[in-house]
């Protein structure tokens, strides 16, 4: 791919995210460009620089070392009006809080949510999973193999996190 010039290479990855529609790994898109990895996340940043000094109105998400190119979050009132489907119901506040006992203790077994929680949370969990914000991630090694619970991408692209790791910091003195 030596002969591509800088341009040509920008538009290849511009292309393949489009095409692809969801995350596309680092890895893919290195073996197919015939690149490094550093050399290619370099691109991408320099490609998001471009997209913001030129007030474009697409960016490209970095979500676990898989990219996709989306729009930026401040055009999300113009893009939902081009959409004429109803808009899932939100997630309850039971949910919410399921869902970032999840987040924060990942792997998780229901036992321990409920305990946190103090209450049942069968139907929290169930729709969750059902939202693909969750997912089972194997069974602890204890008595009954009880089922864990990990955050999924679907949820990093949901809340607009890179990573888990960008998650906010607890402040525990409450």
């Amino acid at each position: 791919m030596d002969s591509l010039s800088l341009p040509e290479i920008e538009g290849i990855i511009e292309a393949l995210l489009f095409a692809h529609g969801e995350p596309l790994p680092l890895q893919k898109i290195c073996d197919i460009l015939e690149i490094d990895k550093k050399t290619v996340k370099s691109l991408i940043n320099n490609m998001n620089i471009k997209y913001e000094k030129n007030d474009r109105g697409i960016m490209i998400r970095d979500i676990n070392e898989k990219y996709q190119l989306c729009t930026k979050f401040q055009y999300y009132p113009y893009v939902k009006k081009l959409f004429d489907y109803k808009q899932a119901p939100s997630l309850s506040q039971a949910a919410f809080e399921t869902l970032a006992i999840i987040a924060y203790n990942q792997p998780v077994t229901k036992a321990k949510i409920e305990k946190i929680r103090g209450v049942n949370c069968e139907s929290a969990i169930s729709k969750l999973l059902e939202r693909n914000l969750i997912r089972e991630a194997g069974r602890l090694d204890a008595p009954g193999k009880p089922v864990l619970y990990e955050t999924t991408e679907q949820f990093l692209k949901s809340f607009g996190f890179s990573s888990i790791k960008d998650l906010p910091v607890l402040d525990m003195d409450i």
